[in-house]
């Protein structure tokens, strides 16, 4: 999976060519102490005295470089897909590297962050599910008639111990056929051709 970058994205991480390694990597670091705890202007302040830039700069930049993590933490991309999404931005190989390190480093935390805050979307429980096969009726005497029922357990949060519970109805040809469309898509989106359309969509 590529990540899509708004033009404003790119904007907020164009100025990342033009410092050092040394701050890129103090502007992960911040980015990163701002997804624990929230941001604090005093430190946009001081990063802007340091490196003689508006305090604009260094805050778009570093929540343009969190954005960028979250994102790719929150779709556990891997490699070769982050080196692809970044690559949009025109930075050398030296900082998509060092962008790279930052994301292999941090996503395990960052993950742990983003399931620690709170959301809307239930998240998945259980899934129970039984077979049911009708196998004659007063008007039909020898048929065979395969029924799947699930129940799905979606709870508010991963601590939560309320569930809320969802039934779904299907026959098995039609199961088949949503697995198979579904695994035909994600190998799609897999491929080069997907991947320079995904690069290219603004």
């Amino acid at each position: 999976m590529l990540l899509v970058l708004s033009e404003d994205h790119k904007e907020h991480l164009s100025f990342l060519p033009k410092v050092d390694a040394a701050v890129v990597g103090e502007f992960g670091r911040i980015a990163l102490e701002f997804l624990r705890r929230g941001t604090s202007s005093r430190i946009y302040e001081g990063a802007a005295r340091k490196l003689c830039v508006p305090v604009e700069m260094v805050q778009h930049g570093v929540e343009g470089l969190m954005f960028l993590m979250t994102e790719s933490s929150k779709h556990m991309i891997c490699e070769v897909d982050f080196l692809d999404s970044v690559l949009v931005l025109g930075f050398g190989e030296e900082l998509n590297q060092l962008l790279l390190q930052l994301y292999l480093q941090h996503h395990s935390q960052i993950r742990c962050v983003l399931s620690q805050l709170p959301t809307n979307i239930p998240a998945y429980h259980n899934l129970e599910w039984r077979l049911d096969v009708q196998l004659g009726s007063r008007s039909v005497r020898h048929q065979v008639v395969p029924r799947l029922t699930m129940r799905l357990l979606l709870t508010k949060d991963s601590n939560s111990t309320d569930h809320n519970s969802r039934i779904l109805q299907t026959d098995p040809s039609t199961l088949l056929h949503l697995i198979s469309t579904l695994e035909v898509a994600l190998a799609a989106i897999k491929n080069s051709h997907a991947r320079r359309i995904l690069r290219n969509i603004k």
